[in-house]
């Protein structure tokens, strides 16, 4: 295993939510998160990594911030290269009473609405070692 540069990963995940619920899309990045933020523990921890993952609640006011992560202050869409795009989001239009666009990540040529755990753990290793692990 190559050691990363950095020995501290901060992850913030930002995502609207009314009380206990939040839409469909921050629901699968969360989860999706959580799995890649286990994953990276397990692989770093022996290097001495420290991975802290926060979530931070937003409310309507701030939608157009939700489903945002960044590592250690960098947007993951700036890690990657990625665009960012706004697409309808029924399940946070129920949740905030009105119609909402939602942010949504361009990478490879696809639009993910709910980020996926590789893309996730791509933009972790992009964070630690400045590049991709497949260099």
């Amino acid at each position: 295993m190559r050691i990363p540069r950095i020995k501290r990963l901060e992850i913030e995940w930002k995502h609207f939510a009314v009380g206990e619920a939040t839409c469909e899309r921050c629901g699968k990045t969360g989860e999706a998160l959580h799995a890649a933020v286990d994953e990276l523990r397990a692989e770093f921890s022996p290097a001495g990594v420290k991975i802290n993952l926060t979530e931070t609640l937003l409310d309507k006011a701030r939608i157009a911030e939700s489903n945002e992560i960044r590592m250690n202050g960098v947007l993951l869409e700036s890690l990657l290269s990625a665009s960012v795009v706004t697409t309808d989001c029924p399940s946070c239009g129920e949740l905030a009473g009105e119609s909402t666009c939602c942010r949504a990540v361009g990478f490879g040529g696809e639009i993910f609405e709910d980020l996926p755990a590789a893309l996730i753990k791509e933009a972790a290793y992009r964070a630690l070692f400045a590049a991709s692990p497949a260099e």
